[in-house]
């Protein structure tokens, strides 16, 4: 057998790592189906929804604050805290226990859902959303790898075309809910919802048995990786929404900060590279499958959570619609990509081959997100283009998590379940934040205000244009995880 490091090899699973007969070759029951499906789904959606449910309240919230420049930061703090626990949950899970690190992340994130609750302005609301991230990032990291404890890899695909549709379908209805909910109620009620969710969830996996999942004692706490990664992560999200508008990118304070960011990335890697049990899962990552497919993660997301934020904004302030039709508008995207997530699980679960669909996918995404920055769209076009988009997008996340499930075997399965969900988050606030800083870097404070008003019809016009460069670049960026996507060697489950 070929190793799996071996460009162009099939990859397999680690001998060492196979999973024990019983649990591998026993056929799923439905009952056994629907315990675990029904215990980790209010999990993934809370996951995902809460990134993108503020998208359509953004503006409502920026109006109450009065602050739409930093309003990127509502979506931008929530990824960053949550990219940076997806990998720590990881190793947590696999040391004590995959069902307790999971109740958890949902103390966590009903604490950071009371505290948004109770934000008195925008930046108070922003810290709400980081502790709230806090435990998000724990939330399907963790559901992935109870599922990936006990379903062999031949019937996984059963597993995550369900969870992916969950994962995509909650995360662009959110900013359907939170359009409607904002149109007649307060954007608060949007985190009083969290509550009993997370109470019904914490019921749900705690029904499990205890010390759910595969534990690997003697792993150490790489606390120094940790501060590092969020140091890094931190300043160099801070850099890229803020240069440009804020300050030049040339500017003392842009240097400064960027230079910082590079010198505790190398400080990080160094630091990773010595140790035993590293933060990051760099044991995989230096599998080409693994790495290549991390990579396509990362700008997939980066396109599609710029895109699942910005569009409803974009049809509020620049299209001047309601949150509840901007909300409305999104629906085409959540039915193509659920039905592209469905697709692909039946296709993978047919042929064994979860490296092909992104390949061919994200081509569809790219031309999508081009037209939509091509030409002007009125709502139907908008809708029609959302649809394409979410085909396109749905080839991905299927296919990654069984591909790196694949390649890790099942002792690894946290640090797997982890990879995909690091590389998901920091493309989510990669994008996030960039197409922010373009968009509002090109336009003026005047304008966005003025816009944000609807009182001036040559502001709206300026801000549509830097919408639409937003939109081309994004377009750019599936492009170059179509490339990415391409250099997956084969994997065969």
């Amino acid at each position: 057998m070929s190793s799996p490091s071996t460009p162009g090899a099939a990859a397999r699973p680690p001998t060492g790592a196979a999973e024990p007969p019983d649990l591998r070759d026993e056929p799923l029951s439905l009952a056994r189906f629907v315990e675990l499906f029904t215990a980790v789904m209010l999990p993934i959606l809370l996951a995902a929804i809460d990134q993108t449910l503020l998208a359509t309240a953004t503006p409502a919230i920026a109006r109450d604050f009065d602050n739409l420049r930093d309003s990127t930061w509502i979506a931008v703090g929530y990824l960053l805290a949550s990219t940076i626990m997806a990998p720590l949950y990881g190793r947590l899970g696999d040391r004590y226990g995959r069902r307790d690190a999971l109740l958890g992340a949902l103390a966590l994130f009903a604490l950071g859902s009371l505290a948004c609750t109770a934000s008195p302005g925008m930046w108070w609301l922003i810290g709400a959303r980081v502790l709230q991230g806090l435990g998000g990032g724990g939330l399907m990291v963790m559901s992935q790898a109870l599922i990936g404890e006990v379903v062999s890899p031949r019937q996984r695909p059963r597993f995550q075309a369900w969870l992916s549709g969950v994962f995509v379908l909650s995360s662009v209805v959110g900013p359907v809910l939170g359009g409607i909910v904002v149109s007649r109620y307060s954007w608060r009620w949007l985190f009083v919802a969290n509550l009993p969710l997370c109470a019904i969830a914490a019921w749900r996996v705690g029904r499990l048995a205890k010390g759910a999942g595969h534990a690997e004692p003697g792993q150490g706490h790489d606390a120094a990786g940790v501060l590092m990664f969020a140091g890094c992560a931190g300043l160099a999200l801070l850099w890229l929404t803020l240069a440009g508008h804020r300050f030049a990118w040339l500017s003392l304070p842009s240097l400064l900060m960027a230079g910082c960011a590079l010198l505790l990335g190398g400080l990080l890697v160094r630091h990773e590279r010595r140790q035993r049990h590293p933060f990051l899962p760099l044991e995989l990552l230096r599998i080409p499958a693994t790495a290549w497919t991390a990579l396509t993660v990362v700008l997939f997301a980066s396109c599609m959570f710029a895109l699942v934020f910005f569009l409803p904004v974009y049809l509020q302030i620049a299209r001047h619609g309601s949150a509840a039709r901007a909300g409305l508008l999104l629906l085409p995207l959540t039915a193509g990509v659920v039905l592209g997530s469905n697709v692909t699980g039946r296709i993978i679960a047919r042929s064994g081959r979860p490296d092909l669909p992104a390949r061919h996918g994200l081509i569809v995404s790219a031309l999508a997100l081009l037209a939509l920055a091509l030409a002007p769209p009125a709502g139907l076009e908008v809708g029609a283009l959302g649809l394409i988009a979410g085909l396109g997008f749905g080839s991905v996340m299927p296919s990654s998590q069984l591909l790196v499930q694949a390649v890790a075997g099942r002792s690894r399965l946290g640090a797997a379940a982890a990879t995909i969900s690091l590389a998901r988050s920091t493309g989510a606030s990669l994008g996030t934040a960039v197409f922010g800083s373009l968009v509002f870097g090109i336009a003026t404070p005047a304008d966005l205000h003025a816009a944000l008003n609807a009182s001036s019809a040559v502001a709206t016009r300026r801000v549509t244009e830097a919408f639409h460069i937003g939109f081309g670049a994004a377009a750019l960026v599936a492009l170059a995880a179509v490339f990415a996507a391409r250099k997956v060697p084969k994997v065969e489950l």
